[in-house]
């Protein structure tokens, strides 16, 4: 009798196994650190980034086939500018949460999208966007200079380069958030890139944007993102590192002092 139940048993133990490691399933997007719980409006769901791959992957193409083909159909709107445009915004934004499920995946969520980064995020890409379009369609000869354009793409190439290798050489001690308390296994990285930058992906981000509003020619929203930017990453700098000093100690106050952080004007 308790032979022929045993497999049962063993049967129902294993499904029951199973269940549970169902939920820590690869293609979850629930972070292990609750300080790094999603707070926006977007679902917290499988479904919901596959959809917003999708999409993100599809404005990335139709972006590309704009740069690429130098505009389609004759349109006034239709240029390698807005083109490029499209489709590096799109990459940063899908990048951002492919780092983050590559590399630090106890910490990604929908959220590691970067989509729900705050209205003036928005707002500034928004009114770079009007500016474009509103010159291009009654001055457009003051969108005819390439080599403007030109300096902007390996600005915006660099930038992303600099801020994605940053996230992935930094891995698990990297983090969207700023980080209030030291987390177990939290290590100060100073080598690899961050040897010659102390906050790379800062760095990468700034130059990223900069070189965007170069590609459009826009020479009012290159000031304010040039402004907004400087302020928000001096500020936001200033505050990290009070924290990275009560965590590390001398250890950074040495690391601060060689290491600059390669964006004018702060140290």
């Amino acid at each position: 009798m308790s032979t022929s139940t045993e497999p049962h048993v063993d049967g129902f133990e294993q499904r029951l196994r199973q269940r549970v490691a169902a939920k820590s399933d690869p293609l979850d997007t629930v972070p292990s650190d609750p300080a790094h719980q999603p707070r926006g409006l977007i679902p917290n769901t499988p479904l919901a980034v596959s959809l917003i791959s999708f999409l993100l992957g599809s404005l990335f193409s139709f972006g590309l086939l704009l740069y690429v083909s130098d505009g389609l159909g004759g349109y006034w709107w239709s240029t390698y500018q807005l083109g490029f445009f499209l489709a590096v915004w799109s990459a940063f934004h899908w990048g951002e949460f492919a780092v983050t499920a590559g590399w630090n995946r106890e910490k990604c969520s929908v959220d590691s999208f970067l989509l729900e980064n705050g209205a003036l995020y928005h707002v500034a890409h928004s009114v770079a966007l009007m500016e474009y379009l509103l010159t291009l369609y009654f001055k457009p000869e003051y969108k005819q200079y390439p080599y403007v354009s030109l300096l902007g793409v390996m600005f915006t190439l660099i930038g992303q380069m600099l801020r994605s290798t940053a996230m992935i050489h930094a891995s698990s001690n990297f983090s969207h958030v700023l980080a209030y308390r030291k987390a177990h296994g939290h290590v100060l990285v100073t080598d690899g890139i961050y040897s010659w930058f102390r906050h790379p992906s800062y760095a990468g981000f700034f130059y990223w944007a900069l070189g965007t509003q170069l590609v459009l020619q826009n020479p009012v929203s290159f000031v304010g993102f040039l402004i907004v930017l400087w302020r928000f990453f001096h500020r936001r700098i200033q505050a990290e590192e009070i924290y990275l000093v009560r965590f590390f100690g001398d250890d950074y106050r040495n690391y601060r002092r060689s290491v600059g952080t390669m964006i004018p004007l702060i140290p």
